[in-house]
């Protein structure tokens, strides 16, 4: 059973592979773990593919989900695809038109959900989904079914000839999964993945965990996002458990219960601990204070390969002693590698997690490429800070003239559904997909990114901004907690700046400054000053024409809820220039002699 051509073959080779165990899955359940073996697992998805076929689904039918993580999750995405039937994840954060649109789109028969948060989300849009017969939920929720109710409709129609007859009629090219991403312009774009697709990636990828069967991953991250699911199958298909965290606001306490091995996770989550510890830092007195920041200075200018010498080597060996084994203890003290994606990873935060004993590797790809390209890995050199990795073995990628990077592999989606002139506008007649973003491959092999290709501006003196690298940068400020550069058509760069709350709070009561409310203290002389001071350290990073010439402090946190974040935690550039288009205005209209 080794090898695997449909997604679901994971099952079966795990029963087979691996010693048993009761925690293959594992999910959070008022207050304790509730843990499922290989033996449940197959029993639950075995149900609802039964269900499924009795209730007339039949191969390349739609089922949807709309669900936090967790191990339920796990039970229908085979339950679905045992069936020949394609699963459609779709983000428990996005709005209503985009939930009808969906739904209606994939022609979506059956529909499974969390609880109630989510349908109330939905309840409107409902009545207007034609194909849909059935909304299950996994909690109780007026007006669903519960889908213990549907998974024992199925125990009581079981039909394993049935069911082995629809699981072999799937072939590995045929559609596994249908996944929208959450496009910052017009209509979400639906990425058809087939089981070879993901399988292929996570096979190209499974030399990168250091351990095996014994180990345990902590899974925060939607599962809706192919980069999280093809890593969820990847622990599958090595026998790592996998524990899905709680929430976002619970993931520090989970990491310190179930002691992961590893954690996949974007750049921001890592920001968050970075600053939360050194808010820890800053509060410290005397000696302390001066050996806790002396080794996160040290940290900062950590290099690959012990290329900094030996007498830096054993500063190191004394910090981690005295500083970084209590990092080690925040993370669950066992943690042997973090896997960073999605967004672009500071250098410094990759430097001064490695220098904790805590290894980040960054890595690189899209939904359509299932999704990775690129990734940073344990072999020899195989680390590179500041690049997103070596390209996989089984991907060819290639950089046009423009400086955009193409690639083609088993990993490449046959397209978008139902759009066959957008699946030309991304893959060309020669099969090249195009990535939209720029990057350029180091002499070593490392890939680095520099762009994106449509977030690129030219300023009003024709200069080209890319705005992703500047921010990057300035995102180094323990004030900021993101910001936007502007600036397409205007003589020169500018920022709309989000602080950081809890560090500017901290600095306040430092410097007797009383604080009322965020957009009180952001208003006052004081803080906008030094706001300034830290834009013009960093302005001094870049050259003229790129330099933030004005700023403007934004009195709430950017969040998905909140609009200006896609539900993969990227800045929703069209939808923040609308809405801050008064802003904006004002800042480029403050001087017009400038």
């Amino acid at each position: 059973m080794e090898n695997v051509t449909r997604l679901f073959d994971l099952l079966p080779r795990y029963e087979q592979k691996f010693r048993p165990k009761d925690d293959v899955v594992a999910g959070k359940e008022n207050g304790e773990w509730v843990k499922y073996s290989i033996g449940k697992y197959r029993e639950a998805a075995d149900a609802i593919s039964y269900a499924l076929l009795g209730n007339g689904i039949t191969k390349g039918d739609k089922v949807a989900t709309i669900m936090t993580s967790r191990p339920e999750w796990n039970f229908i995405d085979m339950g679905i695809m045992q069936t020949g039937a394609v699963h459609v994840p779709v983000y428990p954060t996005i709005s209503e038109s985009d939930y009808k649109y969906i739904l209606n789109h994939a022609g979506v028969k059956f529909l499974f959900i969390s609880g109630r948060d989510i349908y109330r989300k939905i309840e409107h849009i409902l009545p207007d989904v034609g194909d849909l017969k059935g909304v299950y939920s996994v909690k109780e929720t007026e007006g669903t079914l519960l889908l213990e109710d549907f998974s024992a409709s199925g125990r009581r129609q079981a039909n394993p000839q049935l069911l082995e007859k629809a699981k072999a009629e799937v072939d590995t090219d045929d559609i596994a999964t249908l996944i929208y991403t959450s496009g910052t312009t017009g209509n979400p774009k639906g990425v058809m993945l087939t089981h070879a697709n993901i399988i292929s990636n996570f096979i190209a990828v499974k030399h990168i965990p250091p351990f095996g069967e014994e180990g345990k991953a902590l899974s925060y991250l939607p599962l809706c996002h192919v980069y999280e699911r093809m890593l969820n199958y990847l622990y599958q298909y090595l026998g790592i458990s996998v524990y899905y965290a709680e929430s976002m606001a619970t993931i520090g306490d989970n990491m310190r219960e179930v002691k992961p091995d590893i954690l996949t996770t974007v750049p921001r989550l890592l920001e968050k601990i970075y600053d939360r510890i050194m808010n820890t830092g800053r509060k410290l007195k005397g000696i302390r204070r001066f050996i806790f920041f002396w080794a996160v200075n040290l940290g900062l200018k950590y290099e690959m390969y012990e290329v900094n010498g030996w007498f830096y080597s054993l500063q190191l060996k004394l910090a981690r002693k005295l500083v970084f084994s209590k990092w080690r203890e925040a993370v669950g003290g066992n943690m042997k590698v973090i896997v960073s994606g999605g967004a672009a990873l500071q250098p410094r935060l990759a430097r001064v997690f490695w220098a904790a004993g805590i290894p980040v590797l960054e890595g690189y790809g899209l939904t359509e490429t299932s999704p990775v390209i690129a990734v940073n890995d344990f072999s020899e050199n195989g680390n590179c800070i500041g690049t997103v990795g070596r390209v996989l073995e089984c991907v060819t990628l290639k950089i046009a003239n423009d400086g955009e990077i193409l690639c083609k592999g088993p990993n490449v989606m046959p397209g978008y559904y139902k759009e066959p002139e957008l699946t030309s506008e991304a893959i060309d007649n020669e099969g090249w997909f195009h990535t939209g973003d720029i990057g350029r491959l180091e002499s070593t092999g490392h890939l680095r990114i520099t762009g994106r290709k449509k977030e690129i501006f030219k300023t009003s003196l024709g200069k080209y901004i890319s705005p992703e690298m500047i921010e990057n940068k300035f995102k180094e400020s323990s004030f900021i907690d993101t910001l936007m550069v502007i600036g397409e058509n205007q003589k020169f760069a500018a920022a709309l700046v989000v602080p950081d709350f809890p560090h500017l709070r901290g600095w306040c009561a430092i410097k007797d400054i009383p604080y009322t409310t965020d957009a009180e203290v952001i208003a006052l002389p004081r803080v906008r000053k030094r706001f300034q001071q830290e834009l013009d350290k960093f302005n001094k990073f870049f050259g003229a024409t790129e330099q933030v010439k004005r700023f403007e402090l934004i009195d709430h946190e950017w969040t998905v809820d909140s609009g200006e974040l896609t539900a993969s935690l990227k800045l929703r550039r069209r939808y923040i220039n609308e809405k801050y288009d008064l802003v904006i205005k004002k800042i480029f209209n403050l001087d017009d002699d400038e």
